[in-house]
């Protein structure tokens, strides 16, 4: 059963952000989907079981934006 979460990400504004957080963010173990929209600040994520929220947003940081859980 996979679980999803739901995060707000501050900074994001095209495409190119889309893509630099889906890239850092599927490198996590577990992660099946990726959902990021720069227009609305909104990343789910999708995981086989529940992702550790700190390695989430360490990822979206690494990535050069800011993200808390929704």
């Amino acid at each position: 059963m996979s679980t999803t979460t739901e995060y707000q990400v501050s900074g994001m504004s095209c495409g190119h952000c889309e893509g630099a957080i889906r890239s850092e963010v599927s490198e996590i173990d577990g992660v099946t989907s990726i959902d990021v929209s720069a227009q609305t600040g909104h990343l789910a994520v999708t995981a086989e079981q529940p992702v550790d929220d700190a390695a989430v947003i360490a990822a979206v940081v690494e990535a050069g934006y800011q993200a808390v859980r929704s």
